[in-house]
């Protein structure tokens, strides 16, 4: 059974810094796309960064440019969000997702998706 699961959420206050980790389970994702995508009450779903199976190209929404990093480690099958400078705008379940096409579907229609980790920003 394949599973994507995020851990590392929780509550900070604006300004702060939290880690996201999504683990994979099931099957090897080194040769897939991953990506990040965000969900708040009452609003769609949100892509919010991308990262090439190798690691060598990333993009990111204007919104969290300069202040999100995401990378990964394909030896754990793990990819890493770092979120620095939170705002309360920021406030959202935070989803992981796989896909093959880095360039296309990985930001609109992923293949795979995990349940999501809470993150929380207090003003």
């Amino acid at each position: 059974q394949v599973q994507l699961v995020e851990s590392g959420g929780g509550l900070v206050q604006a300004g702060g810094s939290l880690r996201l980790s999504c683990a994979a389970s099931g099957r090897t994702f080194s040769n897939y796309a991953r990506a990040w995508f965000r969900q708040a009450p009452g609003k769609e779903r949100e892509f919010v960064a991308a990262i090439s199976w190798s690691g060598g190209s990333t993009y990111y929404a204007d919104s969290v440019k300069g202040r999100f990093t995401i990378s990964r480690d394909n030896a754990k099958n793990t990819v890493y969000l770092q979120m620095n400078s939170l705002k309360p705008e920021d406030t959202a379940v935070y989803h992981c997702a796989a896909d093959r096409d880095f360039w296309g579907t990985i930001k609109t229609k992923p293949g795979y998706w995990g349940q999501g980790t809470q993150v929380t920003v207090s003003s």
